[in-house]
């Protein structure tokens, strides 16, 4: 259970702030919903807390594991068939898991580095830059332009 001001993230959106608890009535039905604000986008989003854990929704990572996350994960293995890079890569970004997305984000830059990437795989990779940011941003208590300046700070350190 979360509560609110709680620091989660929710993959596929990021990181956000919960700023409230609600109950909806949905066909009769009584539910609770967490309400999110997502640090990047200035995006609300309704979760409803039933099906919030499975959904993916948890707490940030604590400040120095996102440090270690940013500077050490490391490109990945990819198919040279964008279909199925782009298939693996959309699953990773919806488990949420900071250290694979970060992995996936370094891949796709250095693959971008050496061969171009289809639109779809800059739009992925823009959504895992996006989904990075928001975690960075809430765990570090930092501004937007500084958590991209400890984001490629992380990708030179280990391209």
């Amino acid at each position: 259970m979360f509560n609110v001001g709680d620091r989660v993230v929710y993959p596929m959106y990021g990181a956000g702030i919960i700023e409230g608890i609600e109950e909806r009535v949905i066909d009769g039905k009584s539910l609770t919903y967490y309400v999110l604000n997502i640090s990047v986008g200035n995006l609300k989003i309704m979760v409803s807390r039933d099906k919030a854990e499975k959904g993916g929704l948890r707490d940030i990572c604590p400040a120095d594991e996102v440090r270690n996350i940013v500077s050490g994960a490391r490109p990945i293995e990819m198919s040279d068939n964008w279909n199925l890079r782009y298939k693996k890569n959309m699953e990773t970004l919806k488990t949420g898991d900071l250290f694979k997305i970060m992995e996936v984000f370094k891949t796709l830059i250095l693959r971008e580095r050496n061969k171009s990437l289809s639109s779809v795989e800059k739009k992925l990779m823009g959504t895992a830059k996006q989904i990075i940011l928001s975690e960075i941003i809430l765990s570090q208590n930092i501004d937007k332009p500084c958590a991209e300046e400890l984001l490629m700070n992380g990708i030179a350190v280990s391209l």
